[in-house]
């Protein structure tokens, strides 16, 4: 009797236990550490695989990054960090940068190199090297070196806004499709068969 009643106890403590643990687990991986899906960019001239570092540890396209790591892009290659609804970001060569994400928004501190924003749900603020937060706007960069965010330049073709260059050339195709169709309808056709 007395050892049933103890297997009893034993038994009731194991599942305890063993839901104590799982649901434990499932807390810490819900925990807010908003993740990032890493994207390398570039390439080496020895044609190895492209990589840079998460954390200390080599990191190819397709990583997660969850808030609070590391990244940091060698010479001649970059990196896209994608954080969903909270923005992407496009790390430089030679960037060393922290990342803070919480699924809303992303912040950070930038010690090397320049980031630019490609898209976000709000400004991100940026920590630079001399200590200064920096808020950058999708479209923007920062470098480490300098507190000013600045918009990358529109693209420019012999000195002309590439926009306008486009429009100047679709109004020249327009204008010949025009002239070719709307011209004098009385011109004999000239058959081949005769």
């Amino acid at each position: 009797m007395k050892c049933m009643g103890w297997s009893r106890k034993a038994l009731s403590m194991s599942v305890a236990v063993a839901l104590l643990v799982t649901y434990s687990m499932v807390a810490m991986a819900s925990a807010g550490n908003a993740a990032g899906e890493l994207t390398v960019i570039g390439g080496s001239s020895t044609g190895e695989t492209s990589f840079v570092t998460v954390n200390g540890e080599a990191a190819k396209s397709g990583r997660t990054v969850f808030s609070s790591s590391t990244i940091s892009t060698p010479e001649g290659m970059g990196a896209i960090s994608n954080f969903g609804k909270a923005g992407k970001i496009q790390l430089a060569p030679n960037t060393v940068f922290t990342v803070s994400a919480d699924g809303k928004s992303i912040s950070g501190d930038l010690s090397a190199g320049s980031l630019t924003v490609l898209n976000a749900a709000q400004s991100v603020p940026v920590t630079i090297s001399t200590g200064e937060i920096v808020n950058v706007n999708a479209g923007e960069t920062a470098s480490a070196n300098s507190g000013n965010a600045s918009k990358k330049p529109t693209p420019r073709i012999a000195g002309i806004n590439a926009w306008v260059f486009a429009a100047i050339v679709g109004g020249v195709i327009a204008a010949v499709i025009i002239a070719t169709t709307a011209g004098n309808n009385d011109v004999p056709v000239l058959s081949p068969v005769r």
